[in-house]
């Protein structure tokens, strides 16, 4: 068993808690199903949003799907000129048999452009 990452991310159309809350959901729960992960495979969660989401916390989202017994963490994302806006990132930390190449990276609405390198 090894400690790998997985990278996520979404965007919401207005800073309100019902859509962050309903978009990182969305993007948990496809991480977790493209992976092959359950919640006691989980390690930490870090999330991290654009200086313009102010609504809810992207971690409320985790535990409203169940995933509250393990660390969970906000951050500010850098406010970088042009960046897409209302982004929420993920990064899942996780035990798994899978090597790197086998892990599955998720980019959702807008935030498809930001990592077409990786396998999604």
């Amino acid at each position: 068993m090894s400690v790998r990452g997985i990278r996520g991310a979404t965007t919401v159309d207005q800073d309100s808690k019902e859509e962050i809350t309903s978009a990182t959901a969305e993007l948990l729960t496809e991480m977790m199903e493209r992976n092959a992960l359950t919640k006691a495979d989980l390690i930490s969660v870090i999330f991290t949003a654009t200086t313009d989401l102010k609504s809810e916390f992207p971690a409320a989202a985790a535990r409203s799907i169940g995933i509250s017994d393990i660390p969970l963490l906000c951050a500010a994302e850098l406010d970088v000129t042009g960046a897409i806006p209302r982004v929420i990132r993920v990064l899942i930390h996780t035990t798994t048999d899978k090597d790197y190449s086998s892990i599955r990276h998720v980019y959702l609405k807008d935030a498809k452009p930001l990592r077409t390198d990786l396998r999604q």
